[in-house]
């Protein structure tokens, strides 16, 4: 019954980001006869946006049609009629039929070929609104697109209106495969369903890859087997001395299917050799001198590693490499490699010689932050980039060496990208060691450019980490990404010649209202005009 009461509170919530608005009488005019949304004033900006032609209404008797019937068309039309239901008090009946109004969800056919894994294309003309793409994950994120063009009303319930799309033609694709959001769960812990809230706010912005910082110092978040202590001692505390918690491999597998439902890939970390005082304090064989150290709640990095000469360290690597990676459909893993300061770079090396191949074995390509450059990146091999506009001339040349020898990178500037750095000296949230980032600087860069003598195509795209020294609360999480994801969902979808950040502004504030619906705690930035400022 619980679920069920969460499940209808769930779909209200979400349905409140579609709008609670109805189609006016016929002849209506004032504010219920209010223009429909423009086809480009969305987020991210579409790749392309011809507007033209009359506005398709939606009525009480308006259908989903799934031509086809298509099972994960069909799955992604239930879920928009999910959505639309409760905020119209229209029916939006699902159906096989093929016909010339409604909402039609397409797979495959005339016109898509072009269009990737992940572009769409949505059509509003006449009485139909179309939407096209090779496969679901396009249908899926030009439904996101969609959400967008539907009015939000103020007072939630009202349902007022009118229901309208503007008419034209949106062609749409990413500039990146990899689109991605960090959450660090080992600072402080966050359970299951507030992890799938954050997914659903992801998916909103055609963000596809969810990284789980699953282990550090201060706690280890994932039950393994072979190695039981890690989770239960190792992941019994947090920053600040709290009780902290973990996931079993059914709440991880739950996270995965939720997050594949709203087709995102969840990128596992375990960080290593360094941030590992929970697998030091859970096992002493870890430990070079062979004695465990006490848990630690406390901030500071860089001061553990794991025992790099010992055999137990790679058996240790080994079991939590294999059993994490049966858990994870997915192509990546994420090894961490960064202030390992307690490592000597030669243990260093080494460690990433011996690690790198553990992960290949298992079936998955390797991520490592960006100091795996440092080392001997494997063939395939992701560095994700975390410097910033400041980082030595030395460290940078040899990130930009490596993307020129294959190596291929993920761009999560802290001075840009890092979500928990404080918005200005008075954010009462987050770190400020990369300096203060407000919503204009995170967005105000080109990933394509950003690192000199790395060549544009060796970027696989961008990622928007959050780590949680102090934030234990959704309502924090929020507070830091929003207004700043969306930006960073941007740069990783839209063209870089849509990139203008006194157009975005103005969508960006669009969006506020949506959020307020949505109960999303978020940041009222002084450099958006936010509607009512």
């Amino acid at each position: 019954m619980r679920r069920r009461r969460l499940l209808f509170s769930l779909l209200l919530v979400a349905a409140a980001g579609l709008g609670t608005a109805a189609v006016p009488p016929p002849g209506a005019t004032g504010a219920t006869a209010r223009a429909a949304t423009p086809l480009n004033q969305v987020i991210p900006a579409p790749a392309s946006v011809h507007g033209g032609g009359d506005a398709v209404t939606l009525g009480a008797h308006t259908p989903i049609r799934v031509p086809g019937g298509s099972g994960e068309a069909r799955k992604i039309a239930g879920r928009l009629a999910g959505l639309l239901r409760p905020a119209t008090g229209f029916g939006f009946p699902v159906t096989t039929k093929d016909g010339r109004d409604g909402i039609v969800l397409r797979l495959g056919g005339r016109g898509t070929g072009g269009l990737g894994a992940e572009g769409y294309r949505l059509t509003s003309a006449g009485r139909t609104v179309t939407l096209s793409a090779a496969r679901p994950a396009g249908l899926f994120h030009g439904v996101q697109t969609l959400r967008q063009l539907l009015p939000v009303d103020g007072q939630q319930g009202a349902r007022r209106g009118p229901w309208r799309i503007a008419g034209g033609t949106i062609t749409d694709a990413p500039r990146y495969a990899y689109r991605g959001a960090m959450l660090d769960v080992s600072r402080h812990f966050f359970t299951v369903a507030q992890v799938k809230r954050y997914i659903d706010q992801l998916a909103m912005y055609k963000i596809n890859k969810l990284h789980l910082h699953l282990s550090d110092d201060q706690g280890w978040r994932i039950a393994i087997k072979s190695w039981p202590r890690l989770a239960t001692y190792g992941g019994s505390t947090q920053v600040g001395g709290g009780p902290g918690g973990y996931y079993t491999k059914d709440d991880y597998r739950e996270i995965v299917r939720y997050a594949a439902d709203r087709y995102l890939t969840v990128v596992p970390e375990i960080d290593m050799p360094g941030h590992t005082n929970a697998a030091l304090a859970s096992y002493a064989e870890l430990n070079c001198n062979g004695q465990a150290p006490p848990l630690y709640t406390g901030t500071k990095v860089g001061f553990s590693s794991l025992c790099v000469p010992k055999q137990v360290t790679y058996d240790f690597v080994d079991d939590v490499i294999r059993e994490l990676a049966a858990l994870t459909p997915g192509r990546y893993l994420h090894i961490g490699g960064d202030e390992a300061h307690s490592t000597s770079h030669a243990d260093y090396v080494a460690f990433m010689d011996k690690v790198q191949p553990v992960v290949a074995k298992y079936g998955k390509t390797v991520i490592g932050w960006h100091q795996l450059t440092g080392a001997h990146p494997v063939k395939g091999a992701v560095a994700q980039y975390w410097g910033y506009d400041k980082t030595g001339t030395a460290e940078r040349t040899q990130v930009a060496d490596a993307a020129r020898n294959g190596t291929r990178l993920i761009l999560s500037p802290a001075d840009r990208a890092y979500l928990d750095m404080k918005y200005d000296r008075n954010t009462p949230l987050g770190l400020s060691w990369a300096g203060y980032v407000d919503v204009k600087r995170s967005y105000d860069w080109d990933p394509g450019r950003y690192l000199d003598g790395a060549p544009a195509g060796s970027v696989l795209g961008v990622e928007a980490p959050l780590w949680t020294e102090t934030l234990s609360t959704t309502a924090h999480i929020e507070y830091m990404a929003f207004p700043r994801l969306p930006g960073i969902a941007e740069l990783g979808w839209s063209p870089a010649d849509s990139h203008d950040w006194d157009g975005y502004k103005v969508r960006l504030a669009a969006q506020g209202p949506r959020w307020d619906a949505l109960g999303i705690n978020y940041y009222r930035s002084p450099d958006v005009p936010w509607p009512g400022k």
